[in-house]
């Protein structure tokens, strides 16, 4: 069988968070070690899009989150991993916050950093589609949310 027929991309989503010149990021524990990253993860089986993002920043941050704009779709082959991840990253608004929720395994915190002090920690992000996004986030890339159709059958 030609494994290019059975290859499938890893789906992620990611949000980018601003209040006051600071952005959402997570202190995560990855096999690499300590990490950071913007809120993010895996879509799951039946779940949309926007719905996948609303969960992981609230399972990551106990932040609440409402997308506003897609910022990109972006596509990255992790060098040492046979792994491919597209990534849909949105923009949106922390809704409420709810301090006493546990966050998901793995997430040691969540953090508010600026620009600065994101570029200082480098070294530390997950991958380099966090710097990446963020660079798009600050020059002022966006597209609507309704780019993204999910035809979604009834039961």
């Amino acid at each position: 069988m030609d494994n290019r027929l059975i290859w499938k991309p890893n789906v992620v989503v990611a949000a980018l968070v601003e209040e006051g010149g600071r952005y959402l990021f997570v202190e995560e524990e990855t096999a690499e070690g300590l990490r950071l990253n913007q809120p993010a993860g895996h879509l799951e089986e039946g779940e949309t899009l926007m719905d996948a993002v609303r969960r992981e920043v609230l399972e990551e941050t106990a932040h609440h989150f409402e997308p506003e704009a897609l910022l990109g779709v972006y596509r990255w082959r992790h060098p040492s991993k046979d792994r491919t991840y597209l990534r849909f990253a949105f923009i949106g608004k922390a809704t409420g916050h709810d301090p006493e929720r546990k966050l998901d395994a793995g997430i040691l915190r969540a953090l508010w950093l600026t620009p600065e002090e994101i570029a200082a920690r480098r070294d530390r992000l997950r991958s380099p589609l966090v710097m990446r996004c963020l660079e798009d986030y600050r020059a002022g890339r966006r597209y609507p949310l309704d780019l993204i159709t999910e035809l979604v059958e009834a039961a």
